[in-house]
């Protein structure tokens, strides 16, 4: 499940690769592998995380790489669930029947604001984007026995009407713009041949989802990734055939 983006000849579960952010950068991106269902939760705003435990808050997106035909993401409650019936839900496996959940495929872009009661299903290689911030509260964990966090997770809990799938914008010359918002900016960047991604006045995480080649001079493959400084040059790349993600401030 994890190659190409790791090499994993024993087989070992691995549930996320971090690309450590730059220091003092707000954001974080991640590889998520998935084979059963996460719990679902809910992240507070940057208010609510800032005076309850000093941290920012989480509004954070998805890139889906690979899925199982079957797979889905959890986003939002069904329409028409009442606040009352939230309550008596959470903490139950009674939520699990009342949030909306989506398919997800290869490609698919999922926008989580902080607030949105969310889950990532099984069968599932995503990238994910977020602000730097360990603020997450457990609303169900199919009976795991982890600790839940259902007084702070009704407080924080919204609509999430800004949540939701996001379909590319494109931006010419290969790139797509897949979520913009005050945390980051997020582009997918396809290069066959040769190309250059700019960081220009920000710096930028950049990540290869898929293919090989030469990021200025420097070998890369599937799953690597760099901090590319603020810089007036553009960084050149040569490949048959690539994919990069990258992100920076907005």
């Amino acid at each position: 499940m994890t190659e190409p983006w790791l090499e994993n000849p024993a087989r070992r579960d691995v549930g996320e690769v971090w690309f450590t952010p730059p220091s003092g950068a707000p954001i974080l991106v991640k590889l998520i592998f998935t084979t059963g269902r996460l719990s679902i939760q809910v992240h507070p705003d940057d208010a609510y995380a800032k005076a309850h435990h000093e941290s920012n808050g989480k509004t954070e997106m998805w890139h889906i790489l690979r899925a199982e035909p079957d797979a889905v993401i959890g986003l939002n409650l069904k329409s028409g669930v009442t606040p009352a019936e939230l309550r008596t839900a959470v903490g139950t496996e009674r939520l699990e029947s009342m949030l909306r959940w989506l398919p997800a495929k290869a490609g698919d872009t999922f926008f989580v604001s902080a607030g949105t009661i969310h889950a990532i299903g099984g069968g599932l290689v995503l990238c994910e984007v977020q602000q730097v911030s360990d603020v997450t509260y457990r609303l169900w964990d199919y009976g795991s026995g982890r600790e839940l966090h259902v007084a702070h997770g009704l407080e924080v809990a919204t609509s999430g009407l800004g949540s939701g799938q996001r379909w590319p914008r494109l931006l010419g010359f290969g790139r797509q713009l897949l979520a913009e918002c005050a945390y980051f900016r997020t582009e997918r960047i396809a290069v066959s041949g040769t190309g250059r991604i700019s960081a220009r006045d920000r710096t930028a995480i950049c990540v290869v989802l898929e293919g090989s080649g030469t990021l200025a001079g420097q070998a890369f493959g599937p799953g690597d990734g760099w901090e590319l400084p603020a810089s007036e040059t553009d960084w050149p790349v040569s490949s048959a055939k690539c994919t990069f993600l990258t992100t920076c401030l907005p």
